[in-house]
């Protein structure tokens, strides 16, 4: 709402945004990232979706309306900011102490999520800078709401506050690269829904930097997996403003911990005849890929068993279809955009192969099997906030496909995966257990963004050097 009304104000219109109290926070931050930190609010108390009818009505009647008046009636904002704020200029030298004093300042001033970070120090960052051809102060792309300049200098900064080792650097590069395209919508990483990115790896750069794909394969301890993770969590936090902390611009209403990266087991996908999920993305296979995708829910461990696909597509369709995404698939429906993920265990993949299915099989059986009632779709949209979705109205717009309109019986069964396609595939984990895992997405916030990993001219005398 906000930016909507920085763009009316600039246009020379006043506006007022209608705020709930528990955004306020959130709203200050983005409008002094939109370079308007005066834009007139109207604070709406409470929660809205926690009153009766008349209350409602009684309160936008009573308290509301006259701030709304108030707001247009004195505006206050000039829009002459750019909207960037100032921040520390590359090799300046911010505090000089301990190590107990460094992590002190740091977590003073909202920079640490909370866990020992490694002081970026010059020497630290060269290191980094090392390996990239890129020039240290260039600019990859802004981070909303902050509004700050992601350059390459502060991704090695933050890669060494992460944990990362400097040969990380070209993932981290790309992992920026993906967040940071305006796609991704990154200024939204701060909604209630408390989602997370999740970084999805293939290539040979799997195997050169040690990530785990198989047994725990999403549990921290390899630092490969888990200091990339942080790292992407630790930009958002300094570069975007994602913390929340009192002046940080973060919603997430619970919320969950960041996601340490996943990577594929290429050779499992190359055992059974698949291609890898970075040539599903369009990339060739073996070009080394980072693919960057937001994860609102997690499903239960899925646990199939039978020598037969089917078999296995039926337990998947209940356990991550119908169970997991079943309930936000509204959402999905409402903004037209959801990518749900799936883990599948080498060894599940393998009976799919050996009994003839491919990944577009998977996903048809998916999308033609697991269904939901429209009118439920309809109440936990309304629950969340979307309280004028029909999904009728969708179909009539196009955002739909027929198939979701075949009758007006509010019961009827639609799908709950609104494009086959749209279900991404990802081989790892334990090669030795019978189990799978589905990874929620959140609409339109944090779709898949692929880039391909650049790696030096000198890669493999840097990476053996690295080692010594």
């Amino acid at each position: 709402m906000l930016r909507a009304s920085a763009a009316v104000e600039r246009a020379g219109v006043p506006s007022v945004s209608v705020i709930a109290s528990g955004f306020l926070k959130q709203a200050e931050v983005v409008a002094k990232g939109l370079g308007l930190p005066d834009l007139a609010i109207a604070e709406f108390p409470g929660v809205p979706m926690t009153y009766s009818e008349e209350g409602l009505r009684r309160e936008v009647e009573e308290v509301l309306l006259p701030r709304i008046i108030d707001g247009l009636s004195n505006p206050q904002n000039a829009p002459t900011s750019t909207g960037i704020q100032a921040a520390p200029q590359p090799r300046d030298i911010v505090f000089r102490g301990t190590l107990d004093e460094v992590q002190e300042h740091f977590h003073r001033n909202f920079w640490s999520d909370g866990l020992p970070i490694i002081p970026p120090t010059p020497e630290r960052v060269d290191r980094f800078l090392r390996f990239t051809e890129r020039d240290p102060d260039e600019v990859i792309g802004m981070c909303p709401p902050a509004n700050r300049q992601a350059t390459v200098w502060n991704v090695a900064v933050n890669g060494v506050m992460a944990g990362c080792r400097p040969e990380y650097m070209p993932i981290l590069l790309a992992v920026v690269e993906a967040v940071s395209d305006p796609a991704y919508k990154v200024e939204d990483a701060g909604s209630t829904p408390g989602w997370e990115s999740l970084i999805v790896l293939n290539g040979p750069i799997v195997k050169q930097l040690e990530f785990n794909s198989g047994q725990g394969v999403m549990r921290v301890g390899k630092q490969a997996n888990t200091s990339v993770g942080r790292f992407l969590r630790l930009y958002l936090r300094n570069l975007a403003g994602f913390y929340h902390a009192p002046e940080g611009a973060d919603k997430g209403s619970i919320a969950q911990s960041f996601l340490v990266a996943l990577p594929e087991n290429e050779d499992a996908v190359a055992e059974i005849g698949w291609q890898p999920y970075s040539v599903d993305r369009g990339f060739t296979a073996g070009d080394n890929i980072v693919t960057v995708q937001s994860v609102v829910a997690i499903s239960a461990p899925a646990y199939s068993q039978s020598e037969h696909a089917i078999e296995h597509a039926r337990l998947l369709a209940d356990v991550i279809g119908e169970r997991a995404c079943g309930y936000w698939t509204a959402v999905g429906m409402c903004y037209a955009n959801w990518h749900p993920l799936i883990m599948l265990g080498p060894s599940i993949a393998r009976v799919f192969a050996k009994d003839g299915w491919s990944k577009d099989d998977i996903r048809k059986y998916l999308y033609e099997n697991v269904k939901i009632e429209a009118s439920r779709a309809e109440y936990y949209a309304y629950a969340v906030g979307l309280t004028g979705f029909r999904i009728n109205d969708a179909v009539k717009q196009g955002l739909l496909p027929p198939v979701y309109h075949e009758s007006d019986d509010p019961d009827r069964m639609v799908p709950v995966f609104q494009r086959p396609e749209w279900i991404g595939i990802v081989v790892a984990g334990d090669w030795g257990r019978n189990q799978s895992k589905g990874y929620v997405s959140n609409h339109v916030q944090g779709p898949p963004v692929s880039r391909k990993i650049v790696l030096p001219k000198n890669w493999d005398a840097l990476l053996a050097e690295a080692r010594r």
